[in-house]
């Protein structure tokens, strides 16, 4: 991907894209990938990083979601362990089959859990990614060394998939850059273009890091900008109302050793009816979520000390040794673009999943809801309604069966494998300089060459789309992220032809985001 080549696509006023997507998390590259893959002309504009948002904060999850079929939203679960299983097919160097094991207390939640993920087996079909068991105590033990082990009666194993969210963004937004799309990050939409008939032709973009503006024109416009669809919906009518109820969960990152072993930790129901997981991750543990309503969508959420507590709290009661604040080394904070519920209703519980395509009258196509797992199916079902709104015909989806950038048959082992078929012209990078070879943090495999290619290949522009999203040190170890910043800083200046001061400018910003990440012990 080229930045400074896409942004002369969009400086060409004659042009018509077919679709502008606004919006680059998860959702509006699954409407890029799926529109490319039916040969139409995409342009994604992006204000921030990709997946800047809640779609690089995750749960690291690709899953069917078995909270949703204890819930009964069946149509949500199949749609979603389809999508499971095809996406690791189609990007094996980005997801995996994690097995999780729930721990059993009593024998009623033996025959309740052993029952239910039969069942969530049964409708993966032939995309199923393992047979779903019960385990003794002593097998639970072995598997879950720091499992606590007072009234355990054994274990539930069921397979789900894991994935790295920022990377699979980015790849999908290389897939269709690829394919011929116009993919831009810090390009953020200040205006929808109308007729005399009051329908969107177009957009009004502004280049968030020189400051130029342009337009463009467009047959369909799509807002899939997840948790802030809102002020796109009151660009196109005032006073609109609100749509998007945004929902906190949180995760904290601390050492596998308090969990120990390969396999992830579920725990069903917590004391106020959540879900808890804790997932080994880039040889880390992520721990969490929360589900916390809040009234304000914002680009850089933070985590408050309730669901800190509640996730510390939560952990202690199944771990053999109870982890505190200054075991954490990062945490992070994602908002859910829920739909907004009816008045009276504070549950979150209660606030469906599920996506939702709807067409203003201005013939905005707004994408809400949903969640990574289905982002295919998301960016599929609203691709569909393009012939409704251009009045041209529309050639079936081939996003099904897209291989993703850097497919390969074989995964480069270690950090390497989220690089894929990439991963060999890095190392090669690596060996050209010595100083590339260098690692970036002494407690990280990543090398500089990594630093460099992020900027020469991945569109990284600002020192935190790599060590945040790029490389993942900042939401593994924030400390670590602080400590190798200026070495990062000093590299990308050097290949983006930047002075002393964005130097200085990029290491006060990057240190302003990261002490987000970092709690107080």
């Amino acid at each position: 991907m080229n930045r400074e080549e896409n942004i002369k696509q969009i400086s060409d006023t004659s042009r018509i894209w077919d679709i502008a997507v606004i919006g680059g998390g998860s959702s509006g590259l699954g409407v890029a990938l799926d529109a490319i893959s039916r040969g139409l002309t995409v342009v994604l504009l992006e204000k921030a990083d990709f997946a800047k948002g809640t779609s690089s904060r995750s749960t690291k999850l690709v899953h069917g979601g078995v909270r949703y079929l204890a819930q009964g939203d069946i149509g949500l679960v199949l749609e979603a362990l389809k999508e499971r299983g095809k996406l690791l097919q189609n990007a094996p160097h980005l997801t995996e089959n994690q097995p999780f094991i729930i721990p059993i207390y009593t024998w009623f939640d033996r025959v309740q859990y052993s029952v239910g993920l039969k069942i969530y087996d049964w409708m993966a079909g032939s995309l199923r990614l393992g047979k779903s068991k019960f385990i003794s105590k002593e097998e639970t033990i072995r598997r879950l060394p720091a499992v606590k082990q007072k009234g355990l009666k054994g274990g539930v194993v069921y397979h789900d998939g894991q994935f790295d969210d920022a990377r699979l963004a980015l790849a999908i937004a290389q897939t269709a850059d690829d394919a011929g799309a116009c993919i831009l990050n810090y390009a953020s939409v200040k205006d929808l273009i109308k007729n005399e008939n009051g329908k969107i032709t177009g957009l009004k973009v502004k280049d968030e890091l020189d400051g130029t503006n342009y337009s463009l024109q467009a047959k369909m416009v799509v807002n899939a900008t997840g948790v802030f669809a809102d002020k796109i919906l009151q660009m196109d009518q005032p006073g609109s109302p609100k749509m998007i109820q945004p929902s906190q969960g949180i995760h904290l990152v601390m050492d596998m050793d308090f969990l120990g072993g390969k396999d992830a930790l579920m725990i069903p129901k917590t004391k106020d009816g959540r879900v808890l997981f804790a997932v080994p991750w880039h040889g880390k543990l992520v721990v969490g979520t929360t589900d916390t309503l809040r009234e304000k969508a914002k680009l850089e959420p933070e985590a408050l000390e309730k669901e800190i507590d509640f996730v510390l709290e939560t952990a202690a009661g199944y771990l053999t040794k109870a982890p505190s604040r200054k075991d954490v080394k990062a945490v992070f904070a994602g908002l859910r673009p829920l739909a907004r519920p009816k008045e009276g209703s504070t549950k979150t519980k209660e606030i469906s999943r599920s996506h939702k395509v709807i067409v203003s009258e201005s013939k905005l196509v707004t994408l809400t809801g949903g969640k990574w797992t289905t982002y295919r199916k998301m960016g599929e079902d609203t691709v569909e309604n393009f012939p409704e709104i251009s009045g041209e015909l529309l050639v079936p989806s081939q996003s099904f069966e897209m291989k993703l950038h850097g497919f390969t048959e074989r995964v480069p082992e270690g950090h390497w494998s989220v690089y894929g078929s990439d991963a060999k012209e890095i190392k090669g990078l690596a060996k050209s300089d010595p100083a590339l070879s260098e690692k970036i943090h002494t407690d990280f495999p990543n090398l500089m060459a990594e630093v460099l290619w992020a900027v020469k290949n991945e569109m990284a522009v600002r020192v935190e789309d790599v060590l945040s999203r790029r490389i993942r040190m900042l939401i593994l170890d924030a400390q670590a992220a602080l400590d190798s910043a200026e070495k990062v800083a000093r590299l990308m200046a050097k290949e983006l032809q930047k002075d002393e001061n964005w130097i200085q400018e990029e290491l006060i910003a990057f240190k302003k985001v990261a002490e987000k990440y970092l709690i107080k012990a």
